[in-house]
């Protein structure tokens, strides 16, 4: 074989191996160029249509992306709904709209004024007439009240010597007292007569959820309102949702928000309890915002964590709040001039851009209140991509030079 040939045989050599590499990196490229989610730098809409409601019709659309600026937050703080204790603050309606629940918004009112226990069935009254043992059980000292009274039947009467049958239920020991004082008054000469309730046994409420006891509480003389109930049953636990307490009373559902007695004054919302009310302290678990991305989120073991989701404490929360709360940006690989929040918003969906390049900015997102289930996303910077890219491609340039010396093609190596 002739030089000349050889070398051409070379040159041909070389071209091929250049043109496998060239195509190695094109292939890589084509499938790693971006690698992950990631969010457009100049976009101004949504690149997927989302299903939004306007004019009472749900419709198809792109959605703007909104920035956090000085504008939008007093814009967002002109309007009272964006407020913790509005009436109207989303976190008091995500509740309903999550569970598909049909539950009035407030107190329920009261037919009549509550002023004083009415004896029902299963109660055991205890009744003294003085100077007229013979008319008085008496407890004796292995005897309890409950035990020796008069207990009321399921037709809510009971039986009373020299009276006969007396009516009980639906009524206040003062009527039962005056009707066995009048009656007894033929058979006794200035009748002395005591009417007391010695069990209460015949109206329950059922407290369950989120609260250290949860059971049955019985109604008695002093009224239960729900925040007595709350309390007697060991007080809401950590997990609870204050805001959604729900009361249950014959065929219909009430939210009560609790939060706005603590901490507004509210009293109305403490409400008073009635036989068969069931008051249920929801959990807290659909007060969630999920922080996706770029983030230093630290878990067991030393590792590090790009998506974390936070309980809302009494569902308020901060842009700046959830940002910290997942451990803040990853200085190496995110790019804070493009976080952003995407919001469900009971079915008005929308979306959030803030640039904090400027650590400025962290000012702003703390005055930017967070919703439920909102999706906080934090972006990877475009260089940190090309540095996979490059990760994955020097492997293997550095396998086909290992085939021959003589092929050197290193295009990211510097000396």
């Amino acid at each position: 074989m002739t030089e000349n040939h050889q070398l051409h045989s070379i040159m041909n050599l070389q071209r091929t191996r250049a043109s496998l590499v060239l195509l190695v990196l094109f292939e890589l490229a084509a499938c790693s160029i971006i690698p992950g989610q990631h969010m457009s730098p100049f976009s101004r809409q949504s690149s997927t249509e989302m299903p939004t409601r306007e004019n009472d019709e749900a419709i198809l659309k792109k959605l703007n992306i909104q920035t956090i600026d000085a504008e939008l937050i007093i814009k967002l703080e002109k309007n009272y709904k964006n407020f913790s204790l509005a009436p109207d603050n989303v976190a008091n309606h995500y509740f309903d709209y999550r569970i598909g629940a049909k539950t009035i918004k407030g107190i329920p009112i009261e037919d009549e004024p509550y002023t004083q226990y009415r004896v029902g069935p299963r109660d055991i009254l205890n009744i003294t007439v003085w100077d007229h043992p013979e008319l008085t059980i008496p407890a004796g000292e292995f005897r309890s009240a409950e035990s020796a009274g008069n207990v009321v039947g399921e037709d809510g009467t009971f039986f009373y010597p020299y009276v006969g049958v007396v009516q009980a239920a639906g009524r206040t020991v003062e009527e039962i007292r005056e009707e066995l004082t009048r009656k007894l008054s033929k058979y006794i000469e200035f009748v002395q007569l005591d009417v007391r309730v010695a069990a209460y046994r015949s109206q329950r409420v059922y407290v369950v959820g989120e609260v250290a006891n949860p059971g049955v509480q019985l109604v008695k003389d002093i009224p239960l309102t729900v925040l007595e109930a709350i309390n007697n049953a060991g007080g809401a636990s950590q997990e609870a949702d204050l805001r959604n307490i729900i009361l249950t009373r014959n065929d219909k559902t009430y939210s009560i928000n609790l939060l706005s007695l603590y901490e507004g004054g509210d009293i109305t919302q403490n409400v008073l309890l009635q036989h068969g009310d069931v008051l249920n302290v929801p959990d807290s678990a659909l007060n969630k915002v999920f922080v996706l991305g770029e983030t230093n989120y630290f878990v067991a073991g030393g590792a590090t964590g790009r998506s974390r989701s936070l309980v809302m404490n009494k569902a308020r929360m901060t842009l700046t709040e959830a940002l910290s709360e997942a451990g803040g940006f990853d200085q190496t690989t995110s790019d804070p001039a493009r976080i952003f929040v995407f919001r469900g918003g009971l079915g008005k969906p929308e979306i959030y851009h803030l640039d904090a390049k400027s650590p400025d900015a962290l000012l702003l997102a703390d005055r930017f209140p967070l919703q439920p289930r909102d999706v906080i996303y934090v972006d990877r910077a475009e260089g940190i991509r090309w540095n996979q890219i490059i990760g994955q491609i020097q492997p293997t340039i550095n396998l086909l030079n290992s085939f021959d010396g003589s092929l050197r093609i290193q295009p990211f190596l510097r000396h």
